[in-house]
């Protein structure tokens, strides 16, 4: 079985793990606009290479959030 060529979108615990924060900094920071983020419905997700270059300062705050349009119901 190979792995996917793509790392697996990131919930808020992942983030929290990676950062060694609590769940509700991770929510603090993406409700401000400044943690990478993207929207899909009601959900928040993260790209994992996103946060890691937002840690390391190489994008700005927000430069990722990307909300997306729900699906029109048939």
């Amino acid at each position: 079985m190979t792995s996917p060529p793509f790392e697996s979108m990131w919930d808020a615990d992942d983030v929290a793990l990676f950062f060694k924060v609590s769940r509700s900094w991770v929510y603090q920071k993406t409700a401000a606009g400044q943690l990478p983020h993207l929207r899909i419905g009601g959900l928040v997700r993260f790209e994992p290479e996103a946060v890691r270059a937002w840690a390391r300062g190489e994008s700005p705050p927000g430069a990722r959030v990307v909300p997306l349009a729900r699906m029109p119901k048939p």
